[in-house]
């Protein structure tokens, strides 16, 4: 069924008038349809085809043009999702670095400190054993030589072990404070 549809000549004009002063033409598959027995609008209908087929081309460029531009930007946001995930995992990598770090740092610090402790610990109970023998040695040697200061160096020597005693236990006690302490605040930091 090939039959054209005819319009009348006052609508043929009418498309032609918009066409020229407007530049809007009929498009797509109607232009086929149309009779074209009045040769001005024959002349219209050709141009109209060439103008819906350079449309046609336009769109159709336009198209492939939008296609590849998804296409493009469909590849580069898979390429920043696995970049994002390199990301992610560097990142994890690197917090575990960290955590490793700062935990041996911890037990070098530790060791440090105990050691540290230990020495003075060493050091104070050489003074405090030293200073004892000393000072007991003394009195011995005055007891033995009769000698009148025997009373004067027993006071001192009772007075310093007394102070000795004092002394070791302060240490000891700011020893463990300061463990207490530095346990507490790791306990904090969990």
């Amino acid at each position: 069924m090939s039959s054209k549809i005819k319009i009348s000549s006052e609508t043929e004009q009418l498309l032609i008038t918009v066409a020229k002063e407007q530049n809007v033409w009929i498009e797509g598959n109607l232009i086929k349809l149309l009779s074209d027995e009045n040769e001005d609008f024959r002349i219209y209908l050709q141009m109209a085809i060439e103008k819906d087929t350079e449309q046609r081309k336009k769109r159709l460029e336009m198209t492939k043009q939008v296609q590849e531009q998804n296409k493009i930007l469909s590849e580069q946001a898979l390429e920043n999702d696995i970049l994002m995930n390199e990301l992610k995992k560097a990142l994890d990598v690197a917090e575990k670095a960290k955590d490793n770090a700062l935990n041996d740092l911890s037990v070098l610090q530790q060791k440090s400190q105990f050691e540290m402790i230990g020495a003075i610990v060493t050091y104070a109970l050489y003074v405090i054993v030293g200073t004892g023998i000393v000072t007991t040695a003394m009195y011995v040697y005055a007891m033995g030589s009769n000698s009148a200061e025997t009373t004067l160096i027993g006071n001192t020597w009772s007075n310093l072990f007394g102070i000795l005693l004092t002394n070791s236990f302060s240490i000891i006690g700011t020893i463990m404070g300061v463990k207490y302490a530095q346990n507490k605040e790791k306990t904090e930091e969990k």
